[in-house]
């Protein structure tokens, strides 16, 4: 810069510093880092070794200021380990599981009908087995199914109930329940036992005066909509309620890529904050005497703030409504103290308040990709000049953000909606329209007589998603894309960056070229000769994907549920896609029980099936079913298929069961089904020692009826598979069978305990595996069950 001095003119060379909140900047960016590591963690450290780092990481960001990044790293560790301590520290025990527990608490979720009964979340303040009191506190998810009361939020309750700890399927490609349950803070799940003692208590107080008028809210809309989906989408846009979406509406909206809409986050906050700060302005603008006072444009930003808290109240303030409230809360504290903040900067902020009010944030999609969304429209637009026209800023804006989080969503859900860009396009606007016009005809039709615009606006939802439903119909509305390595998905994330950015950038053309991997790159498949085995956990039942070279089969799909849920949607569907297996071969329904048959419903339809054998194909005439006969044999890629049970037409039930022998390269597989002791000992009469087989997944989850001593010596197995539930009700594997297979020397692995096992038949080396999914792929929040010897020991009334 210039200076006059007494000399003349003199040129001093000066360097600003960057304003102070860019320099906040990495230091935000270093405290988000050490949230995600800590829950990046297999297992935690003990909190003494956090504390421990923290306090020498501090003390020499205090000496040296270049540690100062490394410091808000070990700060953000410990604030999330402090944060999940409870959860962590304090976990629902093995030993108590499925024992009845006397328990005290509050229900603190608004109930809602499952079709077979009323599910809602429950914090327990004291806990009692057999008279004396058990050692637990905390929240948990409880179901009462049987002549279930009228339930309220708020309300104190003493129930009988019987619980188990955080536990879900744990599958390659499945949905991990039991992170969704730790994000929420709850430490078990379970269900109220039928009781006379159970009652309510006291009342719990205006605590929870907003839940209970949220809850009026969602019956008055259910009483005023009769329409289901009309329902469902309204209480999912004004209370934030998406119980009442079914699997088919949430499939619709997947792969029209307008899942989104419906998750009150910074679209809809920004939506309401938005139309409050324009007619707040306007409002505040007609008075000259308020415009003295204070600016219309600080005024606006106040109102801005009260419409947007009031909506998140409405929207009961789950975590992407906080996320999206903390960033807004950023914005407009700027405009109203009247500071200039640059995006990214504001950006940081928000992550840093989002993280202070939950760190477990992190483990929600949403929180990377909402917070990825604005990252990708401020690198794409935010140092560009704009378009003139309207439509084509708005165009730009959606192609930057499906193009910038296609890689997020390929890799989360294993595939992206092809049609999204478009759909959103017309999709946003509307809601823009819709949401507004929702909200106030809910209001109007508080008032009596005032209920036909809710009625109008149910009527257009619904005709706006009849629409989408049309167009997911079509088969080239997603594109899935799962299994592949991690350097494949870094390319990915830098071809799309180098996409977006400006166009005179050096190099920018090579952005296809760092895509291709996606394309080119596919899930490794099994040599010739070799097979491939994993048995799925589908809790209590069973399914088996053996796949070759060439082709894959599904020995059993899992069971259903009366809530609509079934394994073969949940479990076997997402492991064939991030499997890349874009068909069955040979489906085999060993027979129709519903824990072996189930799954079928979330199969059918959604990939393409060869031949489907069953023990019982009358009962699954629907799909054309062959009957399973002892003597039919094919051969893949170098792996031979040989079916044993049924010799002939007769046996029903269980005994129906196929009985199927894989082997290749010298090792064997034998799938049993539910066969028992009659049908094992007709099967060692006839076959003898041609039964031996490396693995053994026993028959009935491990049935007292099965596995008998005689099978066990000819089968000669090196491990033994228990594909049961954990904790059933059942008691399988029973200690008889386990008594059994320990005679035989062989290894005993449980679906229930280990998650899905994999093994590797055949090729030159034999036997490879197991590779169990809990042990191998283990988190934070991964239950790691008690071993069932020692949970017995521990506790003699644990089922057996």
């Amino acid at each position: 810069m210039l200076e006059d001095t007494a000399d003349g003119w003199t040129c001093r060379l000066e360097i600003s510093r960057p304003p102070h909140a860019a320099r906040f900047i990495p230091s935000a960016l270093a405290f988000a880092a050490g949230v995600v590591l800590f829950y990046g963690q297999p297992t935690p450290a003990p909190l003494a070794i956090s504390l421990l780092v923290a306090l020498l990481v501090g003390l020499a960001a205090w000496r040296w200021a270049r540690a100062r990044p490394l410091a808000f790293l070990a700060l953000g560790l410990l604030y999330a380990h402090l944060q999940s301590c409870d959860l962590l520290c304090r976990p629902f025990p093995d030993e108590l599981s499925r024992v009845d527990l006397v328990v005290e608490g509050t229900i603190v979720s608004l109930p809602n009908e499952t079709g077979i009964g009323r599910r809602f979340e429950f914090r327990i303040a004291t806990a009692g087995l057999d008279g004396t009191p058990a050692d637990f506190a905390g929240r948990v998810r409880l179901s009462w199914y049987r002549d279930a009361p009228s339930l309220h939020v708020g309300e104190r309750w003493r129930l009988k109930v019987r619980l188990v700890p955080r536990h879900g399927f744990a599958n390659p490609g499945g949905f991990d329940y039991e992170r969704w349950l730790f994000m929420r803070g709850i430490k078990a799940t379970g269900y109220v036992r039928d009781d006379p003692a159970n009652r309510r208590l006291a009342p719990s107080g205006p605590a929870f005066a907003l839940a209970r008028w949220r809850e009026r809210l969602r019956d008055h809309l259910a009483a005023h909509l009769a329409d289901p989906t009309a329902r469902s989408l309204a209480q999912a846009l004004v209370l934030g309620e998406r119980d009442g979406l079914r699997p088919p509406q949430w499939e619709v909206l997947t792969r029209t890529g307008t899942n989104h809409l419906l998750a009150i986050s910074g679209l809809h906050i920004g939506m309401v904050a938005g139309a409050a700060f324009l007619v707040g302005r306007w409002l505040w603008a007609r008075s000259a005497h308020l415009c003295l006072w204070l600016a219309a444009p600080r005024a606006a930003a106040g109102m801005a703030a009260g419409a947007a808290f009031g909506y998140g109240l409405l929207a009961g303030l789950a975590v992407p409504t906080q996320r999206a409230m903390a960033m807004l809360a950023v914005v407009l504290a700027a405009l109203i103290w009247g500071r200039t903040l640059r995006p990214f900067a504001a950006l940081a902020l928000a992550l840093v308040a989002v993280l202070l009010i939950d760190p477990r944030a992190v483990l929600s999609y949403g929180f990377w990709l909402s917070f990825g969304a604005v990252a990708v429209l401020l690198f794409a637009l935010g140092q560009r000049p704009a378009p003139i026209k309207t439509w084509l800023r708005w165009g730009r804006a959606q192609w930057a953000v499906a193009l910038g989080l296609a890689p997020l969503l390929l890799f989360f859900f294993g595939r992206a909606s092809l049609v999204a860009p478009a759909v959103n396009l017309i999709a946003v606007p509307l809601l823009g329209l819709l949401l507004p016009a929702l909200l106030v005809a809910t209001l109007l039709s508080l008032l009596p007589a005032l209920g036909l615009p809710l009625v109008l606006v149910g009527e257009l939802l619904s005709w706006c998603y009849g629409l989408l439903e049309r167009l997911a119909e079509h088969p080239w509305a997603t594109a899935t894309l799962a299994g592949r390595p991690g350097w494949v998905w870094a390319a990915a994330v830098g071809g799309v960056l180098l996409w977006l950015a400006p166009r005179g950038l050096p190099g920018r053309w090579l952005a296809p070229i760092w895509l291709l991997p996606l394309v080119l790159v596919h899930p490794p498949t099994p040599p010739n000769g070799t097979a491939w085995v994993t048995v799925l956990d589908v809790g209590q039942g069973l399914s088996v994907v053996v796949r070759t070279a060439r082709h894959t089969l599904v020995y059993d799909t899992g069971p259903a549920f009366p809530s609509g849920f079934n394994a073969g949607s949940a479990a076997v569907l997402p492991f064939l896609r991030q499997a890349g297996i874009a068909r069955i071969d040979t489906l085999v329904v060993s027979n129709a029980d519903n824990d072996h048959a189930g799954g079928l419903p979330g199969l059918v339809g959604a990939l393409p099936i060869g031949r489907v054998l069953s023990g019982e194909p009358d009962e699954l005439a629907e799909l054309r079913a062959e009957p399973c006969r002892a003597g039919q044999r094919w051969r893949w890629d170098g792996v031979a298929f040989a079916v044993l049970h049924p010799d002939g037409p007769g046996p029903r039930g269980n005994d129906a069961s196929c009985v199927l022998r894989i082997a290749g390269g010298g090792t064997g597989l034998l799938l049993t089904g539910d066969i028992g002791a009659g049908v094992e000992e007709r099967l060692v009469e006839r076959l003898g020692r041609d039964l031996q087989s490396d693995l053994l997944v026993a028959s009935h989850h491990g049935s007292a009826t099965s596995s008998s001593a005689a099978f066990l010596a000819a089968v000669a197995p090196r491990d033994v598979i228990y594909s049961s539930g954990f904790a059933n009700r059942y008691g399988f594997p029973a200690d008889t069978v386990r008594a059994r297979v320990a005679t035989t020397g062989a290894t005993e692995l449980d679906t229930a305990r280990a998650g899905a096992i994999a093994f590797r038949l055949g090729g030159e080396v034999g036997l490879i595996g197991p590779r169990l999914q809990r042990r191998d792929a283990a988190r934070l929040w991964t239950h790691r069950p008690t071993p069932l010897a020692r949970l017995h020991r521990e506790n003699p009334s644990a089922p057996r």
